[in-house]
């Protein structure tokens, strides 16, 4: 194979073709980065690219594959790191001018896993300020892969256009309210919010802690679950971190789903917040699920209808954790950041409360929804990539200015798995992602389901012309 066409192989292609020492971890970390020099300038995914440490870390990953001491599924593939994750003696901004000097002295748990497990490093993406803005960027906006005039989505917006745009074989997002999901959907890649606590969040820089969690985007699901594989586990460092056991997530991926109980949630699909051609690919999505033998049905979860509402008002953790620089230096803060952290810092006790009080009746609705089915289906977004520009304007008569990425925040508010697969394309040619929800810490039931559902598609065989 030659060397230009490595980046274009899907990472867990890349992990076998590396284990048989068909390829070479030097060769395609050099790949990579040579398609960085030569894209990067266009598609702005990186802030930071390490390319003289990720050559030091492939040379190491080659030389251990060669004496026989493979790490795992992993090892020697070139990753890349959403750039609110801590990484040792490299810059980490979290998307903000603000932190444009700040050199971590740790690793975050995530990037130390990865580390063990073999991976390499190339450096680290672009995203919205801070995590807590889906849109707007104070670095200039990465762009989307399949037409550079249009957004990833956020605020995993790096992650989406590197992977899309074949600069990094699998990249690490963070995922609050749809930041993983989202570019995933925009970007035509898969992407996975693992559930609450099943991945460390030691040494990354918060967003909304009670939602936050890391989750890796790939080209396919299979890169999804053996990336998911390297990075979760228990972790003393983050209190909330689970003890539940990591399953082999690879080893799911047997392409049966026959009998799986499968519930397509009416509030999430028909809505003013989804487009009709996303509806009709979502419910394309479920039929072709229904052929490969599961069993499908409507259900009805009342409350993920005000998904965006309640939402909303517990994000005032937010503007709490950045209440010193909220005071202190207002104007270094972008403005969709600026004005909704000081809304939260006004709203009053009892709306949280209520907001609160909301979440628990939602998370006790989704999960006695999945008590009767094992999975729950609707659109990633209502709407395919937006142009690069302001964050729209909410126009409740024009479902494609209403906020698109609301439909991922009632698994965040339940604390569920959630996957993002392509599950179609616009007639414009962009992107449909299809949401794949289940029960707590059964992320195996999920990633089995979009992989069943991916394989048996032919979206795979797209590519974006850069």
């Amino acid at each position: 194979m030659n060397k230009s066409d490595l980046p274009f192989v899907s990472a867990s292609e890349l992990s076998r073709l590396m284990a048989a020492k068909e390829v070479s971890p030097v060769e395609a970390t050099e790949a990579y980065l040579e398609r960085i020099e030569s894209l990067d300038g266009k598609l702005r995914a990186f802030v930071t690219v390490t390319a003289d440490a990720a050559l030091d870390a492939a040379r190491r990953a080659e030389q251990e594959i060669a004496q026989g001491n493979p790490r795992g599924p992993m090892h020697g593939v070139p990753v890349a790191l959403k750039d609110q994750i801590y990484t040792q003696g490299i810059v980490t901004t979290g998307g903000s001018p603000v932190f444009k000097d700040f050199v971590p002295t740790v690793d975050a748990t995530v990037v130390s896993n990865l580390k063990t497990a073999g991976a390499v490093m190339l450096g680290k993406l672009n995203m919205t300020e801070f995590a807590t803005s889906g849109l707007s960027h104070q670095f200039d906006p990465p762009r989307n892969p399949w037409d550079l005039e249009r957004s990833t989505g956020g605020s995993s917006s790096g992650s989406g256009a590197a992977t899309a745009g074949f600069l990094c074989a699998v990249a690490l997002g963070e995922d609050t309210g749809g930041s993983v999901r989202f570019p995933a959907s925009w970007c035509g890649l898969a992407g996975i919010r693992p559930t609450w606590g099943r991945v460390s969040r030691y040494g990354v820089m918060p967003g909304v802690r009670s939602m936050d969690t890391v989750g890796p985007l790939g080209r396919t699901v299979e890169d999804c679950a053996i990336t998911l594989a390297a990075i979760a586990g228990h972790d003393p460092k983050d209190r909330v971190s689970s003890n539940e056991p990591v399953p082999d997530y690879q080893a799911a991926l047997t392409g049966d789903i026959k009998g799986l109980r499968v519930g397509i949630v009416r509030e999430l699909v028909y809505t003013d917040l989804v487009e009709e051609e996303v509806r009709q690919s979502v419910l394309d999505a479920g039929s072709a699920l229904k052929a490969l033998g599961a069993q499908v049905e409507e259900i009805s979860i009342p409350l993920a209808a005000n998904a965006g509402a309640i939402n909303g008002a517990i994000r005032v953790e937010a503007p709490v954790t950045y209440q010193d620089l909220l005071y202190d230096r207002p104007k270094e803060i972008a403005h969709d950041n600026r004005i909704g952290y000081l809304v939260g810092s006004i709203m009053p006790a009892s709306y949280f409360y209520k907001g609160l009080r909301l979440r628990t009746l939602i998370r006790d609705q989704v999960l006695a929804a999945l008590g009767n089915v094992e999975l729950l289906l609707c659109p990633t977004t209502g709407v395919a990539a937006q142009l690069l520009g302001p964050d729209p304007v909410i126009d409740s008569k024009k479902a494609s200015s209403r906020i698109p990425w609301l439909l991922a925040t009632t698994f965040s508010l339940a604390n569920v798995p959630a996957l993002s697969v392509p599950c179609g394309f616009t007639e414009t040619g962009l992107p449909i992602g299809l949401q794949i929800a289940g029960r707590p810490f059964d992320e195996s039931t999920v990633l089995r389901a979009g992989h069943a559902y991916e394989q048996n598609s032919d979206w795979l065989t797209r590519r974006p012309n850069i």
